[in-house]
């Protein structure tokens, strides 16, 4: 009896745990995320990225990037004020949410794309970029997702991995997307916006 009685509790107490992790969440991105990210992660404007469906320990090592300043961007301001409750709420919101993807409406342009994504480039030596990301465009836990992810946020990042200084950025993204033509970087973008 005693120990389904605390069974009871502890199930009570981690469930009411829970409730509260998630009313912190939706109170920050109702008041902050909300305004770039969307309510859900689904980000309707193309220069922030979707974090929906986003690897939870991804977004957990972001914000702190963001919040040490070892990241810089708009972020900043923003992560600087979180505490670390708050940015694993958070996490856990938006990896929970549903993931979208885009329409590819040039299929052919999108194959370059795949080709690119599962294959690489040989002659240039570029690498395919599912070894790292996941044959789904998954992502892991150090490695973003890019399935679903906005086509020109996609095509934003690698343009400037290529153009920033390898020692303030990072250095493996920086020796493949300075390789990468405007056209395969446009192909990718397009291909994995279009995954699930």
């Amino acid at each position: 009896m005693m120990r389904t009685l605390f069974s009871f509790l502890l199930l009570f107490v981690l469930s009411d745990l829970s409730a509260s992790e998630d009313e912190v969440a939706l109170e920050i991105v109702e008041e902050t995320c909300q305004h770039c990210h969307g309510l859900q992660g689904e980000s309707s404007d193309v220069i922030y990225p979707r974090l929906a469906g986003q690897n939870k320990k991804y977004i957990i090592r972001q914000l702190n990037n963001f919040r040490s300043g070892e990241r810089e961007g708009t972020m900043n301001d923003i992560a600087v004020n979180l505490t670390d409750p708050e940015i694993d709420a958070l996490a856990s919101y938006f990896s929970s949410q549903p993931v979208l993807s885009h329409t590819v409406r040039d299929k052919e342009f999108a194959a370059v794309g795949w080709y690119i994504f599962h294959r690489g480039n040989k002659y240039s030596k570029i690498p395919p970029c599912a070894s790292c990301h996941g044959e789904k465009g998954e992502g892991t836990e150090r490695i973003p997702r890019l399935a679903g992810q906005h086509k020109n946020y996609v095509s934003d990042q690698l343009t400037e991995f290529s153009e920033r200084d390898p020692k303030r950025s990072d250095p493996i993204m920086h020796s493949i997307a300075i390789k990468l033509t405007e056209m395969e970087i446009e192909a990718v973008a397009n291909y994995v916006s279009g995954l699930e």
